[in-house]
């Protein structure tokens, strides 16, 4: 689950003011439930889903701050487009996310209280952008560091490897 109705409502506590706004991407279960109840005067505009990855890429590099307050998470893709792009990330330690925004690399929020860790943050990263520009920095440096297409091969062909020596191993013990 997204948990959105979390930051929704602490976005509504919150009362940013009318230059702050809140984009939400994408067109889950909840959405028809969640759309009237908020609305558009909280300034949220619902963009619904987006197909196209150069959108995606305007939307994400236009943001100050990605958000992802999920309940149950893998390893978000969003979350991590949002880093290439170099954009302050917020998400839960659910699954890998936590995990992926570790040693300063984006804020990481518990799974529970999502509401209340929001409340408290959305008004520092409105105030502090010298903070977000920095954890975008420091996002997109992890991401460079850890997650390119060309690293993940690279360790997947030394698995491979490690499991073809251990196996040949194992074999040569039965002759």
């Amino acid at each position: 689950e997204k948990n959105v109705e979390a930051l929704l409502r602490a976005w509504k506590q919150c009362n940013l003011g009318e230059s702050s706004k809140l984009v939400i991407a994408g067109d889950g279960p909840l959405l028809a439930s969640l759309k009237p109840f908020y609305g558009e005067e909280q300034n949220i505009i619902w963009l619904g889903f987006v197909a196209s990855e150069q959108q995606r890429i305007e939307i994400l590099r236009a943001a100050d701050v990605f958000i992802l307050p999920s309940l149950l998470e893998g390893l978000s893709l969003s979350l991590l487009e949002a880093m290439a792009c170099g954009v302050a990330c917020v998400a839960t330690d659910a699954g890998a996310d936590g995990e992926v925004l570790e040693d300063g690399a984006g804020v990481i929020l518990n799974t529970h209280g999502v509401t209340s860790q929001l409340k408290t943050l959305l008004p520092l990263l409105r105030d502090h952008t010298d903070w977000t520009t920095l954890l975008g920095q420091k996002a997109r440096a992890r991401v460079l560091e850890r997650y390119t297409l060309s690293r993940n091969i690279t360790q997947l062909e030394r698995l491979y490897e490690e499991v073809v020596k251990i196996r040949l191993v194992q074999l040569s013990r039965r002759a």
